[in-house]
């Protein structure tokens, strides 16, 4: 009546490899860390102490725990224990979470990108990707950071501030009164020092000490005890801290006192819908045929000036630039059309007005600079109503990075009396206008690739490239905070995702291929 059951003989067959479907995902895997070259990972052990595991064992684990939604070290560890896939991957050894997190996070930190490229590359020679079109684009994910130590740079700045005044005020209180006494070798020193615009942490440990050593020969000076005992227990380790602090914000604006590298950025994952800032880093990949071709870790929230360090990423990931770069408008400024140029890559790249400027709204607004015509030959602009804007001056503007935008200057002779003067600018007097040159010439290159057939086609072409990376990275297996901290660390999770995204985008095209070829 039942089929026979026990659970004290052994079954047979002993191969966990029977168990496993011809192709499945873990046997991509598998493969794919085996045709890596042994070298790759010598890097990773300098010899010496007691046997490791192997390399490629360990490597073959963390990237199909990557694919199964398995990204905590404890979780890794208990699967290979429990699940037969990772038991086959693993040979049935166990090695514990300690050993998974200390690979992962430690012994790869400089062979993660040579086998990030490998892989690439046997994708390439299978024809998986071409490496000619790279879709560009960014999303910022949670750090493993607490939401609320927030340290900001404007606060910091202003209580530096505060506190130099404070010092001035008391480096001016202790000369007055040796000024009474005629200590006149002392108060010299004082006003040197603190006559200076900003004392540093360095100067005012110096004063600390002659204050001490004056103290020492005058214990009983009351208001010199109470100055160096302020400025010993309470100015200078506030300094001190306010100079810590600036040295770790750099151009940022903020960062994260449980994880330093992190820097506070609006997320799109808005639950409570209030604009909270969080603690998170800006993840730019390029792909291509949703492969991901390179990664970058930046800390600015905003993608423009993330292009161009991606940019040299890739070229050190891929061991030359792609012939085209396809981004949206937020990498539309002077200076990435300039460094594209300068590196001779067709940029399909869009710039904040391109599509309001189809608009009739915006063709039919007459105070838009777009709309008006230039004499290159007399170097002037005729507005809408026939007035000329001549030629006044030029500026220079420099951005955060250091690039030169330089912008010309041209005014009306008289708006007095022009009937689309209203419509045209709320300045009381005549029109003037401030314009770089550069930029209109990129946009009018960029709006020329963009409407051409190819250029709209790999337009439209993005919007499924990258931004379905990201979904299935987010939302189909769930990585939307970081475990680790620290740019490095936090790098190579993103490596390790990559790779993970990778092999399972080939084994979704395999089965895909499969399907077609028996219909």
């Amino acid at each position: 009546m039942y089929i026979q059951y026990t659970m004290d003989q052994l079954c047979l067959p002993m191969d966990l490899e029977d168990d496993i479907p011809e192709h499945h995902l873990v046997r991509i895997v598998n493969a794919a860390v085996n045709r890596l070259d042994d070298g790759i990972f010598d890097a990773a052990y300098p010899g010496g102490g007691r046997d490791s595991y192997h390399p490629k064992m360990l490597t073959k684990v963390i990237i199909y725990a990557y694919t199964q939604r398995i990204y905590s070290s404890r979780q890794i560890a208990k699967s290979i224990r429990e699940n037969i896939p990772f038991m086959w991957l693993a040979g049935r050894q166990r090695p514990d979470f300690r050993t998974l997190n200390r690979f992962r996070s430690q012994r790869m930190k400089n062979v993660l990108e040579t086998v990030f490229t490998a892989v690439l590359q046997f994708l390439a020679d299978e024809k998986y990707v071409s490496l000619e079109h790279y879709f560009v684009d960014g999303t910022k994910i949670e750090a493993n950071a607490n939401r609320y130590t927030f340290v900001w740079g404007k606060a910091v700045s202003k209580h530096k501030v505060k506190l130099q005044d404070k010092v001035q005020a008391l480096f001016a209180d202790i000369e007055t009164a040796e000024e009474q006494e005629e200590q006149e070798n002392s108060g010299k020193d004082l006003a040197e020092l603190g006559t200076d615009s900003e004392v540093s942490s360095v100067k005012l440990e110096q004063v600390v000490q002659k204050l001490e050593a004056q103290l020492a020969q005058k214990p009983k000076d009351k208001p010199l005890k109470k100055a160096v005992r302020t400025l010993r227990k309470d100015w200078l380790p506030r300094l001190l801290k306010y100079e810590q602090y600036q040295k770790l914000l750099g151009d940022r604006n903020s960062f994260s006192k449980t994880d330093p590298d992190a820097t506070f950025m609006r997320m799109k994952e808005d639950h409570m819908r209030n604009g909270q800032l969080k603690p998170g880093y800006n993840v730019q990949i390029g792909t291509e045929n949703q492969f991901i071709l390179a990664y970058s870790l930046h800390q600015r929230p905003t993608d423009t000036r993330c292009l161009e360090p991606h940019m040299e990423k890739a070229q050190q990931i891929l061991g030359k630039l792609p012939n085209t770069v396809i981004a949206d408008a937020g990498y539309g400024s002077e200076e990435n059309y300039a460094y594209l140029e300068k590196k001779e890559i067709q940029a399909v790249v869009k710039y904040g007005s391109y599509h309001k400027e189809k608009s009739k709204a915006w063709k039919a607004n007459v105070g838009k600079i777009e709309n008006w015509t230039y004499d290159a030959a007399e170097d002037n602009w005729t507005c809408p109503a026939g007035e000329m804007l001549h030629f006044r001056r030029e500026s220079k503007e420099i951005s955060q990075s250091g690039y030169e935008i330089h912008k010309r200057h041209y005014r009306s002779q008289s708006c007095e009396g022009c009937p689309l003067k209203e419509r045209c600018t709320k300045a009381a007097g005549d029109r003037e206008v401030v314009v770089s040159m550069e930029r209109l010439r990129y946009q009018k290159q960029a709006r020329e690739i963009l409407r051409s057939e190819e250029g709209y086609a790999l337009a439209v072409r993005r919007m499924t490239e990258p931004e379905s990376v990201f979904g299935q990275l987010k939302n189909n297996r769930g990585f939307r905070r970081f475990l680790l901290r620290g740019m490095e660390k936090v790098t190579l999770e993103v490596g390790w995702l990559s790779l993970a995204h990778n092999l399972l985008k080939r084994a979704a095209i395999d089965q895909k291929h499969r399907a077609a070829h028996l219909q």
